[in-house]
């Protein structure tokens, strides 16, 4: 076809190069009027082939729309003409990423001077074009160029610019640095000669830069102008949001193989430390494995790192921990040589020059008994054993009465302290003293006396710690050339068998009928100790009698008077000026039905008389590297100056025994309350004639030597006592905290074997408002002031359904009726339901060892909930008490265990092992609960 308007191809080509477009037709356009008669003739074959074809979308829309050629569409000249099989067709050359439209090519395309058009783009300024990527797979392993076949484009006669366009139809194919397969593709330059419209047909496929994708259109300048001003067509438009959708599905794709490609990494990384953890789990466990032997079957020992632990006989571990915590790992361990073997079939191992271990065992049927033995062999080494606190390994108990009141060992947390008796308030350690510690799942420790034990609790690291190490009072007496720790390790099935065990001894041995019926008493009928004020001269004859006439409307029982019977500490003797008829008011008491105890010390004032008489016999305690002739002097209670009785005198024993005869034979005195004051209150640079294992030895061999005289009770002890002699407890402040003291020191001094305990004055023994900084016992302190109402009340109900009674106020002393009526109520209780109690479980507390008020855990050790009740007893197996302890309260929480209980405050029936919250107990009631047979119904 030919232009419309008259002119040469030179002509169509000025106009190119002077910037204007030449005006071209198109096929599609109604032209026949204006070509001439010749050419009209010519065409009419073509134009009755127009009519014969469909309308186009511009002539059914009566609109102006450019027509695209089909790239593999013919002419009829074509298909008349024969096809070169060698030569590829438009469609087999057109590049795979071009877009194919149906387009038809402007009329005039071949009279256009396409050099000179060429010449003119490359003499104006160009920007800078980017370079593509391009790959043809056989091209680019062959090294050869792949053909190209070129298309042209022009835009419509009645827009500003046109545009040609020759480009690769390969160049639009892929533009990504490396092909789908990983092939490295070789850049190639975009033929500068494209035109903008031709860019908008066929967009350039989507670039990867920087890991992200995009269009061409999103970069290229070029295209996004070119799409602006040539997109003219719906069909146009179409197409390039159908590219643009296209494309889109591709850029999901690629986002989640990053994503998918971020999570490999990350699982990777996570994999490689797991192999690590594992390979280190391997290489430890491996290692304990191979060091770890067994001993006796139930022991695992690694004597490399020294972890310990005991199975049951499940093979479930009960205990476990690290022994010889102070010895380092540079040492390896061996056998010990055959000198230093025993005979008793003990395992020896020996850490070479630094120490040595002792395992044994002992088979006891269902008790299984470990033996520990260290010994250093160097100087400072001190053996020190930790055991693990763990919830799941049960509660430890044990150590008596603790600075803080902890009620169970794995709640306390104190530094190593030499373990002896002293003033809880002060040091770590209550006046009751064993070397007993027991486990709720049913292990159980016991260390021996000549070790000089230290004990600490730790519980950030949470484990508790047996140490042996001398110092300069408590264990200054070095028994061994270096310390030894000794000790061994039961365990079984049941915590209160293995308790019965552990504390198991015949307190019938050698018990008198006399000294029985002293022991009934003391369950029947409390102490009444007489008031007293700081000096001596408080206490005379007349208080005396007046007390006890006043007392005999609560009851009969002992008459309790302190060391101011004497003029001095140590004299012996009733104080003739203050007692002048002594003799005869003791009578009158025991008409009255009481029974006299007067308070004894092994401390000899110095002002007394006897104290010259004992220097001159050398029967005191002597200063440490001195002449014995010069006695070790201490403080106690109201003489600050005193010395002290060595016990392990031969001679001091008769000499006292003969003193205690003459009082009993005078004045007819039953028996005696030992004031023996703690281990603390002998003198710091003492010496015995014989070496002490510990201060505590020293009150135990007071208390075996005086067993014959009639003791009532003892104020320390580190053994039981034979009966009838009671434990006391430490005096108490009369305050609410000491109303807890005294609860917690009777359940404790009960878990570690002493059954028969003597409770505090009720009301407290004293009254301090200030914290104190010594012992109390460094005090001469008087009765306290009549206690409050209602904590008088509360100390009341507590005392009642403990072992023994000790009042010093009386309840007549109030003159109030609300205290009158409730000290009968419980009077009356105590003598029908609490005595009753206390006798019949007697004998197995003279058999086992068990006290008469226990915990709640030794009625059911398997019950959880027993283990962490601090502030319940039980009065045998019984009777369940659970006293209020804090000021203004009238309800508590209460838990009954397994069983069926009736309540003692309205009768009702109690189901067992279960809380009771809320529970109302007004001011003059106590909670109590009988057990009731098991086939009670409600």
């Amino acid at each position: 076809m030919s232009s419309a308007h008259p002119g040469s191809s030179s002509g169509a080509a000025a106009q190119a190069l002077n910037g204007q477009h030449p005006e071209l037709t198109y096929a599609d356009a109604d032209s026949e009027d204006e070509l001439p008669g010749a050419q009209q003739e010519q065409q009419l074959p073509e134009q009755r082939q127009l009519l014969d074809r469909k309308l186009s979308l511009s002539e059914r829309r009566n609109v102006e729309l450019p027509h695209l050629r089909m790239i593999n569409e013919r002419t009829p000249e074509e298909r008349s003409s024969p096809v070169d099989k060698g030569t590829p067709s438009p469609s087999e050359a057109f590049a795979p990423g071009l877009r194919r439209n149906s387009i038809s090519m402007p009329s005039g395309i071949n009279a256009l001077d396409l050099e000179a058009l060429r010449l003119r783009h490359q003499m104006q300024p160009q920007d800078a074009l980017h370079e593509e990527i391009i790959v043809d797979d056989g091209a680019s392993s062959l090294g050869t160029p792949t053909p190209t076949a070129t298309t042209t484009a022009l835009n419509t006669p009645d827009k500003a610019s046109s545009s040609i366009n020759f480009a690769n139809a390969n160049a639009s194919a892929n533009d990504d640095s490396d092909d789908e397969f990983g092939n490295a593709r070789r850049p190639v330059h975009r033929d500068r000669f494209r035109s903008r419209r031709r860019a908008s047909i066929a967009p350039l496929p989507a670039l990867r830069l920087n890991s992200k994708e995009m269009l061409a259109s999103d970069f290229d300048s070029h295209s996004l102008a070119s799409n602006q001003a040539s997109i003219t067509s719906v069909n146009s438009l179409a197409s390039l949001l159908r590219e643009k959708m296209q494309a889109f599905p591709q850029l999901i794709r690629k986002k989640k193989r990053e994503t998918k490609d971020y999570k490999i990494k990350i699982f990777v990384i996570i994999m490689f430390f797991i192999i690590i953890f594992l390979i280190g789990y391997a290489y430890v466990a491996y290692h304990q494995q191979v060091l770890t032997r067994s001993y006796f079957q139930k022991i695992k020992f690694n004597s490399h790192d020294r972890i310990f632990r005991i199975l049951s006989h499940e093979d479930k571990e009960v205990i476990s921990g690290q022994l010889g915590v102070t010895l380092g790992f540079d040492t390896a361990p061996f056998h010990c040589l055959e000198e230093q073997r025993r005979s008793d079939g003990s395992v020896c191992i020996e850490w070479n020059g630094i120490a040595r271990l002792h395992l044994n065992f002992e088979d006891k049927g269902v008790f299984r008994c470990y033996t520990l033995q260290w010994q250093a062999l160097t100087p400072g080494l001190l053996p020190t054993d930790c055991y693990e606190l763990k919830r799941d390994n049960g509660l430890w108990f044990g150590g008596g009465v603790t600075k803080g009141q902890e009620w169970s060992l794995s709640y306390a947390n104190f530094d190593f302290a030499p373990y002896a008796s002293g003033d809880s308030k002060v040091h770590q350690f209550g006046n009751g003293v064993k070397r007993y510690f027991i486990n709720s799942i049913g292990v159980a420790m016991q260390v021996n006396e000549r070790t000089p034990l230290q004990l600490g609790v730790n519980r950030t690291e949470n484990r508790f710690c047996l140490r042996a190490a001398n110092d300069e009072f408590t264990f200054v007496n070095r028994l061994t050339p270096l310390p030894q720790l000794d000790y061994r390790i039961c365990t079984t099935e049941d915590m209160r068998s293995l308790h019965m065990l552990m504390t198991q001894q015949s307190l019938w041995d050698g018990l008198k009928e006399q000294e029985f019926k002293v022991l009934h008493s003391l369950l029947e009928e409390p102490v009444w100790r007489i008031p007293h004020a700081e000096t001596p001269e408080s206490l005379n004859e007349s208080a005396i009698c007046d007390y006890s006439e006043s007392a005999i409307a609560m009851g009969l029982g002992h008459i309790l008077i302190n060391e101011f019977w004497q003029e001095n500490i140590g004299d012996f003797t009733v104080d003739k000026t203050r007692f002048p008829t002594m003799k005869d008011t003791i009578d009158v008491l025991h008409r009255r039905g009481f029974k006299v105890v007067l308070t004894i010390q092994p401390f000899i004032s110095t002002d007394s008389a006897n104290f010259k008489d004992a220097v001159r016999r050398k029967l005191l305690i002597y200063e440490r590297h001195s002449e014995r002739s010069i006695p070790a002097l201490t403080r106690y209670k109201s003489s600050s100056s005193a010395g002290v009785l060595d016990i392990t005198n031969n001679a001091s024993v008769p000499w006292l025994l003969e003193k205690l005869q003459r009082l009993r034979d005078e004045y007819g005195v039953q028996s005696f309350y030992l004031d023996l004051g703690t281990g603390y209150n002998l003198p710091h640079y003492y010496q015995c004639r014989q070496t002490l294992d510990n201060p505590d030895t020293y009150a135990r061999l007071f208390t075996e030597s005086l067993e014959g005289a009639g003791l009532m009770a003892v104020s320390t002890a580190s053994v039981v006592p034979k009966p009838p002699t009671f434990l006391s407890t430490p005096p108490a402040n009369a305050t609410w905290e000491g109303l807890r003291e005294t609860l917690a020191a009777v359940l404790n001094y009960g878990v570690i074997g002493y059954p028969f305990v003597l409770p505090g004055v009720i009301g407290g023994d004293y009254l301090l408002q200030r914290p104190l900084s010594k012992m109390v016992s460094f005090y001469s302190l008087g009765q306290p002031p009549l206690p409050d109402p209602e904590l008088f009340i509360r100390w009341l109900q507590l005392a009642t359904f403990m072992p023994a009674m000790q009042f010093s106020h009386l309840p007549s002393e109030y003159r109030n009726d609300l205290v009158t009526r409730v000290a009968q109520e419980l009077k009356d209780v105590r003598q029908t339901v609490v005595i009753a109690l206390l006798k019949k479980y007697l004998n197995p507390s003279m058999n086992e060892g068990l006290p008469l008020v226990r915990p709640l855990w030794m009625m059911d050790p398997h019950d959880p909930a027993c283990l962490i009740v601090s502030d319940e007893f039980s009065v045998g197996e019984e009777l369940i008490v659970a006293p209020i302890l804090h000021a203004g309260r009238e309800e508590r929480e209460v838990y009954l265990p397994q069983g069926v209980w009736k309540d003692g405050i309205d009768g009702s029936l109690r189901k067992g092992s279960r809380w009771m919250h809320g529970y109302r107990v007004p001011k003059d009631k106590i909670a109590y609960f009988r057990k009731m047979p098991d086939n009670t119904r409600f």
